[in-house]
């Protein structure tokens, strides 16, 4: 069985769907059972995905540029993959809402949020021309629907109208890296993601002001991730006082630099408006960090009870959670083991397992519509 899986959200930074892509692709790739040939697709003027990217899978490299590409994909319906794949294919999985077009193989889109439907202005280029248009449109042609949570699931289904059994939740896994042993000497409060309006750095920021009046002891604030032109007046914020010295802005982190981010932190934070999943705080969890986040979008499906839930809208609530959590360090220890076991019910090898079961259900779905196409020639 040949599959194409678009692999180009991890070609540049790997952020979340980007990650998501690679560590699943490398979990399908360890695990894949005989005659299963796994191909990562590539396409950019600039950005080369490495030969040896994922050991076990093939990659499709095309030198198209990315904006090319995705308005011939979404506008016109081609060129069909199994064109640029170079074979002909059985399953065409997406890495976003937006269906790859194909001659005849199975086609699946995977969601991750739905937050460019209520919140345009926060995408930019084709994410805002064609995303909202015509993200419900291609989910429901789609032979199977990936969400990475059964929270982002009920919003497909509700929002995007598609029938809950061509639904299948594959949420991540967390990363194999080892609990730490103890807290760190001079541990600082961190949040990682992109600085951007929907992930409430703003409000962060106001927390710990009121954190810093109450507690001038503080750790340091660390806010991790590539700024965003939206987040210049944050960047600009942080560099005056009360803020300057105390907050650290060190941009984007690798991901062979992210485990040690994490273990110097004293707790993570994470106060989104919205996130599909949210992999830094599975990954905060995984490494022994005391988690606070939103009580809002998966965040507390993810957390199960293991964190701390802010108001995001509520800068005073979250101030309060700072303080509670950087104040005591039996709390800190009992978020550290709950969230410890929480992370240990997500493996990237479920996850390849059930991306597997959609695979199979849209090739069911592909047989079916085969065969009532026929019915309907015949008659």
């Amino acid at each position: 069985m040949r599959i194409l899986l678009d692999y180009r959200p991890a070609l540049r930074e790997r952020t979340g769907v980007g990650e998501y892509v690679h560590e699943l692709a490398r979990a399908l790739a360890a695990s894949a059972p005989p005659g299963e040939d796994l191909r990562l697709f590539s396409a950019s003027w600039k950005d080369r995905a490495a030969p040896d990217a994922v050991p076990g899978a093939t990659i499709v490299d095309r030198r198209i540029p990315v904006a090319l590409l995705n308005f011939a994909w979404h506008r016109w319906q081609w060129p069909p993959a199994e064109t640029l794949a170079g074979t002909p294919l059985d399953v065409a999985h997406s890495a976003h809402p937006l269906l790859m077009p194909t001659r005849g193989a199975a086609r699946i889109v995977t969601v991750h949020d739905l937050d460019f439907l209520d919140h345009p202005e926060r995408t930019v280029r084709e994410i805002r021309r064609d995303y909202p248009a015509l993200a419900a449109r291609h989910a429901r042609a789609a032979d199977q629907v990936v969400a990475v949570s059964a929270h982002t699931a009920r919003e497909v289904a509700g929002r995007l109208g598609v029938a809950p059994e061509r639904i299948s939740v594959c949420s991540p896994g967390g990363p194999s890296w080892p609990r730490r042993d103890r807290e760190p000497d001079g541990g600082y409060l961190l949040f990682l993601g992109t600085l951007e309006p929907r992930k409430n750095v703003g409000a962060l920021v106001e927390a710990y002001g009121r954190l810093l009046a109450r507690m001038p002891d503080a750790p340091r604030l660390v806010l991790a991730g590539r700024a965003t032109p939206a987040a210049a007046a944050l960047v600009e914020r942080v560099g005056a006082p009360p803020f300057a010295g105390r907050v650290n802005l060190p941009g984007y982190i690798t991901p062979a630099d992210r485990e040690a981010l994490y273990r110097g932190a004293l707790a993570f934070v994470l106060p989104s408006h919205t996130e599909g999943f949210g992999i830094p705080a599975l990954e905060a969890m995984t490494c022994g960090v005391p988690v606070i986040a939103a009580n809002r979008g998966a965040l507390p499906e993810v957390l199960g009870g293991a964190g701390r839930l802010i108001d995001p809208d509520d800068p005073a609530d979250l101030a309060r959670a700072l303080a509670d959590v950087a104040g005591d360090r039996h709390l800190r220890d009992r978020m550290r083991d709950a969230g410890w076991r929480r992370a240990g019910l997500y493996r990237w090898a479920d996850t390849a397992a059930r991306v597997r079961d959609a695979w199979a259900l849209a090739l069911e779905q592909r047989a079916s519509r085969a065969n009532a196409h026929a019915r309907t020639g015949a008659a």
